[in-house]
């Protein structure tokens, strides 16, 4: 977590709300994670988008970017006063994730651009070794 949200937390005196989901790293377990993001958004009462295209995205990276084989990623939304942060933590921090411009006729390569896009913020962060994070903050208030 970076030190800017773990201050804001901190300074923050109302519930927390969180959600946490282990799953597998397939495009199946990348659609499950979908599904579980937007019935604990509707749960919670908040708003679909912009956090649904944000776990998608992000989810879509890490089956494609971040797998080995036998080891699940995680995923975790959390609200903190009127900030979602979507987090997918995968077992590849070799690999570090990048917006790169793709080609006009390339089918793939503009997931983090997306991400950059609807973002209010996003990152990455790495550890406990050999795990990385990957998180993304859009505001839901």
């Amino acid at each position: 977590m970076n030190q800017e949200t773990a201050d804001h937390r901190t300074q923050h005196t109302g519930p927390v709300r969180n959600f946490s989901a282990l799953l597998p790293s397939t495009p199946r377990g990348a659609r499950q994670a979908r599904r579980l993001a937007v019935e604990q958004l509707r749960d919670w009462g908040l708003p679909l988008y912009p956090a649904q295209h944000l776990v998608a995205e992000l989810t879509a990276n890490v089956v494609t970017h971040g797998r080995v084989p036998g080891r699940d990623f995680r995923l975790v939304l959390y609200v903190v006063a009127t900030t979602l942060r979507i987090e997918v933590t995968d077992t590849r921090d070799d690999l570090l994730p990048g917006v790169r411009d793709a080609a006009p006729d390339s089918e793939s390569g503009r997931g983090l651009v997306i991400v950059e896009a609807l973002a209010d913020r996003w990152g990455v962060e790495l550890g406990p070794r050999p795990r990385k994070t990957v998180w993304a903050e859009c505001g839901v208030g």
